[in-house]
């Protein structure tokens, strides 16, 4: 048997919604980093990038919030000596 929720039942309504809500916010994401330069674009990978890990290793708002600083500045500095 598939552990997956199917389509006509409550849990597989959630599934769908969660899919077009991920593909939504990242066809919106991309859209906006469209006119960006390279150091902007670097920027907001690397802030993206330390959200995320900061987020998952301290499980706190303020582990993530820190993670993006710190990767925003990492980002910022690659594309610095990248483009030089």
């Amino acid at each position: 048997m598939n552990n997956f929720a199917t389509s006509s039942s409550p849990n597989g309504t959630y599934w769908r919604v969660a899919v077009l809500s991920v593909a939504a916010a990242a066809t919106l994401t991309l859209t906006a980093c469209a006119g960006m330069s390279s150091r902007e674009t670097s920027t907001i990978v690397g802030a993206t990038a330390g959200a995320v890990v900061g987020g998952a290793v301290t499980g706190t708002t303020t582990g993530a919030a820190i993670g993006a600083a710190a990767g925003g500045v990492v980002g910022n500095e690659v594309s610095k000596k990248r483009n030089r």
